[in-house]
């Protein structure tokens, strides 16, 4: 079916009255960068005075819930901790409530200081921020396998590093017991005009030299929707997914049973959205703060 695609205050009224809980997507749906996109801090709130419950889902393991909070009263937008689920944390549940992960053990990260606080957070130790020396094919001998290391995560990183691939590398070929989990596989990654190589396709070569296949949490996959179904305990009937993205945003709704709204503020454009190619989502629009103009 082809995507409906909303532009009066008839079409957004309906959206509203058909959905309970609204799950957001941040960049290139709230925010592009550091830079609010016009119309949304409007838009959030207006859907909060009308009782919606809004839930913040992102694959941007970088960044810890409670800095995403101060992100977002930064940018004038009202929201909690507990309205926040992103990969970051999402690994953090997966290995102390699904897996129980050995207090004996720690992690080794490849990634931002969003993962490590988030697995501090609920008491697993961490190792890997601090690898940045220099190495060389003299010194790779040196990189031994750590007996302590009982899962290696891999996320984001800026500042990725062949002593990182190459600690990584050597834990999860040493043991086979060593578990190894990617906070998300996104291929690309917004940066303002144009796209940069995301999670995944840095994630690639890890999988290649190690001939080993990580548990990816992030959109779309099943854990991150087992784990948010599960804590908001949502009705798909109910809830809308939205997104600018048709193959992480879109298709995790799809997968969750939800309705899917595709906004063309960041990756996708109403080419992609209309293509026979691409998931299909429920509903597309320009833009959510459009929907600030029925405060107008």
């Amino acid at each position: 079916m082809t995507p409906a695609k909303l532009e009066i205050r008839e079409d957004f009224e309906s959206l509203i009255e058909r959905h309970d809980t609204f799950l957001f997507d941040c960049d290139g749906v709230i925010w592009s960068g550091s830079t609010v996109i016009d119309g949304v801090p409007a838009a959030l709130d207006m859907l909060r005075r009308r009782g919606k419950r809004l839930i913040f889902v992102s694959n941007n393991s970088s960044t810890s819930r409670k800095d995403y909070v101060a992100k977002f009263s930064k940018l004038g937008i009202q929201a909690s901790v507990e309205e926040i689920f992103s990969s970051a944390y999402a690994t953090a549940v997966y290995l102390r409530e699904v897996v129980g992960f050995s207090a004996d053990k720690k992690v080794y990260v490849i990634g931002g200081s969003g993962i490590h606080r988030e697995l501090e957070e609920v008491g697993i130790k961490t190792l890997g921020s601090d690898d940045v020396a220099p190495i060389s094919v003299a010194t790779l001998g040196d990189i031994l396998p750590n007996p302590d290391i009982g899962a290696v995560v891999f996320g984001i990183d800026y500042e990725l590093s062949y002593r990182k691939l190459a600690c990584a590398h050597t834990h999860l070929t040493h043991d086979p017991d060593c578990l190894f989990i990617a906070t998300n596989d996104d291929r690309t990654l917004p940066g303002g005009k144009y796209q940069y190589p995301g999670c995944g396709s840095l994630l690639s070569s890890l999988v290649h030299s190690t001939q080993r296949t990580p548990l990816v949490m992030g959109k779309p996959n099943q854990p991150m929707l087992d784990c948010v179904m599960q804590k908001f305990h949502l009705d798909p009937a109910r809830t809308c997914m939205v997104g600018d993205r048709l193959d992480t945003d879109i298709r995790f709704g799809i997968k969750g049973g939800l309705s899917t709204l595709c906004v063309l503020t960041g990756v996708a454009n109403e080419a992609d959205v209309l293509s026979s190619s691409e998931p299909k989502a429920t509903y597309y629009m320009s833009s959510f703060g459009d929907l600030s103009k029925l405060d107008q």
